[in-house]
């Protein structure tokens, strides 16, 4: 295990460029009228969310992209991993920017990318890394020393968990603040886990990442000044499956991402019970609705749902060390 000083300096330019760039472009956004339109069966609460400026991943990708390009090349490390992960994210970007233009254009939330269309574009996207990783013979799981190789059923595997992953994160941004600040805990496992396998390359993104996410928060916290959008939850999920497929962490993901996974299985549980019994499981999902129903404060349901994630991100690194 090797700690570059980069890793540092990645995540405090993607801050700084993240807090500027933010406070231009949400004029930019104000002065376009580029607003959130809510969902009609969204909670009560959420009416006055309405007229929020969105799409602002866009000052969260593009920082990161940045900081991390500029790292890497002093570090003399632009490794093919590195640029995939941060290809990857950049369409991933551009396909939730192209959902949120059309919901802007169209003045209505479900007005964006079809579900089939949006999926078709993640699936797409996937096939980058799950092509590479499977010509370059790296086609296992693995936890500690136990692996298994999936041989050509991998590639079907990376592109399910980047697809899946994606939609996860974008399934969570549904507060204010609740995407962004669990996003930004997990990419610190992440960028720790990346640094104990000596992939400073792939630590170096991730640490932009959460410096990134974490100045996000000065914007998005409640009450929100900006939303991220599609543009921000689709390429913040495309960017944690990525990494963990080309850091070879696919199964960690379940501990770094815990709620991420609980907020879609959630709405599985949900969909499946009503379809099957008429019932619902929960009074709206994904989860984070059920407590905002039960009467929690969007700043209660962040807090708790972020200390979930910071104490399973915990355990996955200290447990990853252990058996690494």
């Amino acid at each position: 295990m090797e700690f570059n000083v980069l890793v540092v300096v990645s995540m405090l330019v993607a801050f700084v460029l993240t807090l500027l760039f933010g406070v231009v472009y949400i004029e930019f956004l104000k002065k376009k009228m580029y607003t959130q339109y809510i969902l009609s069966d969204a909670p009560e609460a959420h009416a006055q969310k309405a007229g929020t400026p969105t799409t602002g991943g866009v000052f969260i990708v593009l920082p990161i992209i940045a900081a991390s390009l500029a790292a890497l090349t002093m570090n003399q490390t632009l490794s093919p991993y590195a640029l995939i992960v941060l290809m990857s994210f950049l369409f991933f970007m551009i396909a939730g920017l192209t959902d949120d233009i059309g919901k802007i254009k169209h003045k209505a939330n479900k007005a964006g990318l079809t579900p089939r269309n949006k999926l078709f574009l993640q699936i797409a996207i996937s096939i980058l890394p799950a092509v590479y990783m499977t010509l370059g013979g790296q086609t296992y799981l693995s936890i500690g020393q136990l692996s298994f190789d999936l041989a050509y059923f991998y590639p079907i595997f990376v592109i399910i968990f980047m697809t899946g992953v994606s939609n996860a994160v974008n399934l969570t941004d549904g507060l204010d603040g609740l995407a962004a600040s669990n996003f930004s805990i997990a990419m610190l496992a992440c960028t720790l886990i990346c640094i104990i396998t000596g992939q400073t390359d792939l630590a170096i993104v991730s640490a932009a990442a959460m410096g990134s996410t974490f100045a996000f928060l000065y914007f998005n916290s409640h009450p929100a000044k900006v939303f991220m959008g599609d543009t921000g939850s689709l390429a913040l999920g495309g960017l944690l499956g990525t990494l963990a497929v080309m850091g070879k962490f696919e199964l960690w993901i379940l501990l770094i991402g815990i709620v991420f996974c609980l907020e879609t299985l959630s709405v599985i549980i949900q969909v499946t019970s009503f379809k099957l019994t008429g019932k619902r499981v929960f009074k709206m999902s994904p989860i984070h609705h059920h407590f905002e129903l039960l009467g929690w404060s969007e700043n209660k349901i962040v807090l708790v749902f972020s200390l979930v994630t910071f104490i399973f991100c915990t355990i996955a690194v200290v447990l990853f060390k252990i058996l690494w």
